[in-house]
């Protein structure tokens, strides 16, 4: 039986929109320049990652919220053919430091402030982006409906909700949520047993894989402390890295992107020519065997 896994599609679905599956995160855009942040948006274009993630908490300083948020919308405001282009998400929901708020009026004062921001008049996919414990479904699901009529946001969506907090939102809703951002790297592997991707693939959810690289630490820079769970998939990757002739962080991506559950993972790099060189994600021929040998050196067991 052949061994080798189906090679990685380039695009998927989020809702009704067609993206790739590397997809540009604008975390760190705060403090960039129009034109460097525009250089960037290109470059993640000419790869097929049309969709780009930011969120109002990101750089967030002494100016308060939507740093990153305003540097995109004065990318867009600049270049108007780049927000046809592109499809936009953002969040919603974080307020140092009480940390979370996701009443009804506070979502929608979020969501009006960073359509501001981004000079634009709707959302593609507005996110609420971590679980306030002290929110109703009810008020959280008022807030996203209220959005979605007005025209401001076309699909809703969460990030790192579990898979109950994701089913009891769902409940309150008339219309379907089309997409869930969690953690997941051969670093962060959790949402492989705690539900996250299972319910992803009931509810036909797009999962967008934050930090895929796990912050950086699987690069070909990274030299972690020997016997340490970054160690030994650091060994693996790397030995994958070299039978395919490209580096440890596109055989990370390849690992992600190769789940059945996950869509699309968020690639961060400020370096335009690393942008573009993520493409050779596609590349990697990952075996079943390669896969389950990253699995295992991430869990630091062998499989049962």
């Amino acid at each position: 039986m052949p061994d080798s896994l189906l090679p990685i599609s380039k695009t998927t679905f989020i809702g009704p929109f067609e993206v790739g599956r590397l997809a540009y995160g604008c975390w760190r855009f705060s403090g960039s320049t129009v034109a460097g942040a525009t250089v960037k948006i290109e470059a993640a274009l000419e790869i097929g990652a049309n969709l780009v993630d930011t969120a109002a908490i990101y750089g967030f300083g002494d100016e308060g919220f939507g740093a990153a948020e305003a540097v995109l919308g004065d990318v867009y405001a600049a270049n108007a053919r780049l927000r046809e282009k592109t499809v936009l998400v953002t969040k919603g929901g974080i307020h140092p430091p009480v940390p979370y708020d996701s009443r009804a009026s506070n979502l929608i004062d979020s969501c009006e402030g960073s359509l501001a921001r981004l000079k634009s008049d709707v959302i593609d996919v507005f996110l609420v982006h971590r679980p306030d414990l002290l929110a109703s479904y009810d008020e959280v699901a008022e807030a996203l409906t209220q959005l979605r009529a007005a025209g401001k946001i076309r699909e809703a969506g969460v990030s790192n909700f579990s898979h109950t907090q994701i089913r009891a939102l769902q409940s309150k809703l008339d219309f379907a949520l089309v997409a869930n951002q969690p953690e997941f790297s051969p670093l962060a592997i959790e949402p492989l047993e705690d539900g996250t991707l299972d319910i992803a693939q009931e509810m036909n959810l797009a999962v967008m894989a934050w930090s895929p690289l796990g912050g950086g630490r699987l690069t070909a820079t990274h030299q972690p402390e020997a016997g340490t769970q970054e160690a030994r998939v650091l060994s693996v990757l790397d030995s994958i890295a070299t039978r395919e002739s490209v580096g440890v962080d596109h055989v990370a991506l390849a690992w992600v992107l190769a789940h059945p559950a996950v869509s699309m993972a968020l690639i961060g790099t400020q370096n335009v020519d690393r942008i573009k060189d993520s493409a050779k994600a596609y590349d990697v021929k990952l075996s079943r065997q390669d896969w389950y040998d990253v699995l295992v050196a991430a869990r630091g067991v062998s499989m049962p």
